[in-house]
């Protein structure tokens, strides 16, 4: 595969590694929190929330500084230092004595998570704006292979304890840093390096360039509701598989491994094509309706085998966010692509405290009166909501706006 600078492969390593990471944790997580606070499956899955809010907490307040510094110092520096803070969070989480020392490490990932604000503006630096679209899909990829990987090696890891995981994530962040650190080049020119400003780095200055983006408004109210459904995944899966099937970590761990294959499949051969034939917005509509059905589907499964199928399906929620990114993309100047990206990530990060909050509770709820998949007809009736917006903040107006100067839509719209 050509890429368009050899900073993209060691971006997308970042984002590989990362996601192997935060996978290889995921199947042992109910025991561990079961294990250091000695409660059940379903106030397990409370506690795995709060740790989740914990994480996006930190990330709502950390990705706008993140993505300013990246516009002042460069991507670089920025994204070896994100490297180095996960691998000291996934050390105290594997030594963590305490749920305590799980939110702890929780806060430090959250702040080091942020790093995506400016591994998207490396794509944006080096990406023609028509090529922008189908670049982003790739670091959907590569959370996707990172998907593959991880929970397939934190399911077999689990045979030597809850623990295990944490290590072989800590060394694969103190790799990548290595790697960043020697080999990878700064994309950021430096005529479009600006002054960090506070006032943009704050978490609600940072809203500022996207709010001046003309039209960008339901694009943004979009990918904060589109977030929130998305948390039912990583809020709640494995504590739904095991309330629904009883499978263990190992189970578990297969079945994310199965998503992130589909997953890389659906980035790597769909997305930029889907893009270029049906176009961004459309493109967008696309993936929404694929996942709301899934989110559906999965209250009237009968069988585990039936899981995988939806999860076929459902990995078309994987070509929303590159599209909704690329139209993004282009609203800003070159010297505010951090900017952007630091503010979609709060933007995903606001949603991201919200969601493990209401889909922990309701699947927690659900497990006790017998409806496990109760968090999931909730991400149904969001997803519809965003459906909704786009349609009326979205597409309409650009139909509006391409009737009024050319006679007739084009035909993506």
């Amino acid at each position: 595969m050509r890429f368009e600078h050899r900073a993209v492969p060691i971006v997308l390593s970042a984002v590989l590694i990362d996601t192997i990471g935060f996978g290889i944790v995921l199947p042992v997580l109910p025991s561990l929190i079961m294990h250091l606070a000695h409660n059940t499956l379903a106030d397990a899955a409370r506690t795995g929330g709060a740790l989740l809010i914990a994480f996006s907490v930190a990330q709502f307040f950390a990705g706008p500084v993140i993505g300013s510094l990246g516009d002042h110092f460069g991507r670089r520096p920025v994204l070896l230092l994100a490297m180095l803070a996960f691998a000291i969070d996934y050390a105290l989480m594997a030594f963590a004595p305490t749920i305590g020392w799980l939110f702890l490490g929780r806060v430090i990932a959250g702040v080091a998570g942020a790093v995506y604000g400016p591994a998207n503006a490396v794509i944006a630096d080096v990406t023609p704006p028509e090529k922008r679209g189908a670049a982003f899909g790739l670091m959907g990829a590569a959370f996707g292979v990172g998907f593959i990987i991880g929970p397939a090696i934190g399911g077999l890891l689990s045979v030597f304890g809850p623990r295990a995981p944490f290590l072989v994530a800590g060394g694969l962040a103190l790799i990548n840093a290595i790697w960043i650190g020697f080999v990878m080049p700064e994309t950021l020119k430096p005529e479009d390096q600006r002054d960090f400003e506070w006032k943009r780095a704050n978490a609600f200055g940072a809203f500022i360039p996207l709010f001046n983006a003309g039209g960008a408004l339901p694009l943004i109210v979009t990918a904060f509701f589109w977030q929130i459904c998305q948390m039912v995944y990583p809020s709640t899966w494995a504590f739904w598989c095991e309330a629904r099937w009883g499978w263990s970590a190992r189970e578990v761990g297969w079945s994310l491994a199965a998503t992130g294959v589909m997953m890389a499949l659906t980035q790597t051969l769909l997305t930029g094509r889907l893009i270029a034939r049906f176009g961004e917005e459309r493109t967008l509509v696309i993936g929404m309706v694929a996942a709301t059905a899934v989110f559906i589907a999965f209250n009237f499964i009968t069988a585990p085998w039936m899981v995988f199928p939806l999860l076929a399906v459902g990995t078309m929620m994987g070509v929303v966010f590159p599209s909704l990114n690329a139209v993004l993309s282009r609203m800003v100047d070159a010297s505010n692509q951090g900017s952007l990206q630091g503010g979609m990530s709060s933007v995903g990060s606001a949603a991201a405290v919200i969601g493990p909050l209401m889909m922990t509770q309701v699947l927690a709820s659900g497990t006790e009166h017998g409806v496990p998949g109760a968090a999931f007809l909730l991400s149904a009736a969001i997803a519809l909501l965003s459906l909704g917006i786009v349609f009326v903040g979205v597409i309409r107006p650009l139909r509006a706006r391409a009737t009024v100067a050319g006679g007739e839509p084009p035909p993506h719209l």
